[in-house]
């Protein structure tokens, strides 16, 4: 197994051989292999151990085991102790869901602190066979029964190449020593008990199973990247970019077959999962919205809007009369010009002896009006939004400069009649978004 481990490495990880990664040992038997294996082959790592303060004394041996372990193989060792119980009580999670994603983070922060890149843990094939049958029970789509990724941005996953049996030959063969969790034996847990039940008959039916399901996952996994790249070409020509936004043709996605599908291939990367959600929402009244934890969803006439999840502005920035170069929260430059220029949606020119200082710049609020520079009267801002076809995302990030309660410009668009150059103008003033 050893040759084989480093051979994967040179093909598979070539990145470890290069730098210092992180690697996850709780002291059971793969976590003690998978370090005995790099440890081996003079690879640069360091350990780390979370003690969830579930099992009493024994989550104290198990930290104490591997803190001798990385003695004796002379490796750095990060120890933390997680009050694990408190946190499943306080955001309602199972005891698993709480392991992982306090371990997580706390792996994160010491990569963060350390400069370590990559994190290496010790799956196996057999952790991925659960996986899958775990998703399968669920229902899942192609990217749940692809299983668990051995190579991602920061994870590395070596060991999944090997199988627990491998696993076990190799530690008894070298006379390797680790820690068993008695908890590991309890089928009270779903994973275990497909571990203890369900996987030894999938076995028994044929000998060559876990071989055979290795296999269909590297099939799965070269349709889903086929899969990937004929979404993202449909995503690419249907997806149009606004600055942070982004604009969808509601016709051109309902004409995609099957709708299902691409639905969710084009939107589980911004967090709708639900297709159904998405797909009603082409059909609901204009204003009509759904959230991921990240995006915003909304409908406005005959598109999809799509958006950064983030509270909107309510900030009023004050100007004063000496500020010749606003930095927030829009950049604008403030000059006094001579004479009148070439005038542009992103350039103003007003009479300074009409302001009343301090100018402020705001978010528009539903009331507001204006006097459009070139038409007569005055106009509400609603009534010019909707006669521009300015989208509801583009009206909610519009900033007026106002002057006291006076609107001086939408800026960006248009300017307010009431401050414009006249040929009793004395001081011309110029803002140049």
């Amino acid at each position: 197994m050893q040759e084989l481990f480093y051979k994967h490495i040179e093909n598979k990880f070539p990145e470890l051989k290069k730098t210092k990664f992180l690697l996850a040992c709780s002291g059971g038997i793969d976590s003690i292999v998978l370090a005995h294996l790099c440890a081996n082959v003079n690879l640069d790592f360091e350990i780390a151990h979370c003690n969830f303060n579930l099992r009493g004394i024994e989550s104290d041996k198990d930290a104490e085991f591997v803190q001798n372990f990385s003695k004796k193989i002379n490796k750095k060792i990060y120890i933390t102790r997680f009050d694990t119980v408190d946190y499943v009580n306080n955001n309602k999670v199972s005891v698993q869901i709480a392991a992982r994603e306090l371990r997580y983070k706390w792996f994160a922060k010491i990569q963060e602190e350390n400069s370590i890149q990559y994190l290496v843990t010790a799956h196996h094939a057999d952790d991925d066979l659960e996986t899958f049958i775990i998703n399968l029970s669920r229902g899942t789509g192609i990217d749940g029964l692809k299983g668990i990724p051995s190579n991602t941005t920061n994870i590395k996953r070596p060991l999944l190449k090997f199988s627990q049996e491998q696993i076990m030959i190799f530690a008894q063969t070298q006379k390797l020593e680790w820690r068993e969790d008695q908890s590991n034996g309890d089928t009270k847990y779903l994973r275990n008990k497909i571990r203890h039940q369900i996987v030894p008959l999938l076995k028994e039916l044929h000998p060559s199973f876990l071989d055979n399901f290795i296999k269909t996952q590297r099939y799965l996994e070269q349709t889903a990247a086929i899969s990937e790249d004929a979404i993202q070409n449909t995503r690419n020509n249907l997806f149009v970019s606004e600055g942070d936004n982004i604009k969808i043709d509601i016709e051109e996605l309902q004409h995609l077959k099957p709708l299902k599908g691409y639905i969710h291939g084009l939107f589980k990367r911004y967090g709708f999962t639900e297709w159904q959600n998405v797909a009603d929402l082409l059909t609901a009244m204009s204003g009509k919205e759904i959230h991921s934890d990240t995006y915003r969803l909304l409908k406005d006439r005959k598109h999809l809007l799509l958006a950064p999840l983030h509270k909107a502005s309510q900030k009023t920035f004050n100007i004063s009369e000496d500020n010749t170069f606003i930095k927030e929260p829009v950049t604008i430059k403030v000059e006094e010009v001579v004479s009148l220029e070439k005038s542009t949606s992103n350039t103003l020119f007003v009479d300074k002896e009409k302001l009343k200082y301090p100018l402020t710049i705001r978010k528009w609020k539903k009331g507001d009006y204006f006097y459009p520079f070139g038409m007569h009267g005055k106009k509400k801002l609603a009534k010019y939004f909707k006669d521009e076809k300015v989208d509801v995302l583009s009206k909610e990030n519009q900033w007026l400069l106002c002057s006291e309660d006076q609107i001086v410009w939408v800026i960006g668009k248009r300017g307010d009649n009431r401050f414009k150059v006249t040929s009793t103008t004395k001081n011309i003033l110029k803002f140049q978004l």
